[in-house]
Formats: C-alpha cells, structure tokens, sequence
C-alpha cells in the first residue's frame, strides 16, 4: 500500500506534468494565450520537455520512498515554478491564466510539504539504508 504522502506527492506531480503538457500543445497550436517560444536563457518547448520528464522520472524513483525521488521532485517543482511561480502575478495576462498558476502553485506546495514531511520523519534516510520506515 502507498502511503498518503507519496500519493499526494505524485497527484501534484501529475497536476504539473498535465499543466505543462497543455501548455506545450497551446505552444504548438498557437493557441492563445501560450507561453513564448523562447526565454533569454533557453527554448520553452523543450525546458517544458525536460521538466514533465524530471516530474516523470520523479514519480518512478519514489516521490517519497528515495531520496532521488525526492530530489527530482524538488527539481521538477522549481521548474514547473518557472511556469506557474509568483511573478505571474506580475505578467499582462494573468487575467487568462490564473487557473493555471494558482493550480500550479498548489501542486508545488503539497510537492513542497511531502518531500519536508519526509525528511522530518526520516522516512527518506529510512528508505535509503534499506530500513522499514
């Protein structure tokens, strides 16, 4: 049986996966509004790639089970904020998609709270020596 921190952990990380996966077609299509084709630093369509791929990867290794997993759960959340952080607040057309960065941030909080849970419980160092929890 999985337990309740892992579950929520991987239906957020889902949530991130699907939102990027919507983005990336609206991207794709053109469909208003999408995100832009390129930032300063680098190509969306595949930051988009490599982030629902470390979400992926996430959920395989454990979201709460090793520390891997929680590590690329870390790290796919940091990348989903890119997305769906704060500073969206602050972008002109917020107004068209707010459900996506409130459901983002969401998703990204209980990733968050998990993947601390974890390591305060030391279920983590637990799964990593091999140890029940």
């Amino acid at each position: 049986m999985m337990p309740c921190q892992s579950r929520s952990s991987i239906a957020a990380l889902a949530v991130l996966i699907i939102l990027q996966m919507v983005m990336l077609t609206a991207l794709y299509a053109g469909v208003p509004p999408h995100p832009p084709v390129a930032t300063p630093l680098f190509g969306i369509a595949p930051f988009l790639g490599a982030s629902m791929g470390t979400a992926a990867a996430a959920i395989i290794l454990g979201t709460s089970t090793s520390r891997a997993g929680a590590a690329l759960s870390l790290l796919a959340t940091v990348m989903a904020l890119v997305s769906f952080g704060p500073q969206k607040y602050l972008d002109a057309q917020f107004g068209l998609i707010w459900p996506a960065v409130i459901c983002g941030q969401i998703a990204s909080l209980v990733v968050v709270v998990n993947v601390v849970s974890g390591l305060r419980s030391g279920s983590l160092l637990a799964a990593r020596e091999g140890q029940p929890s």
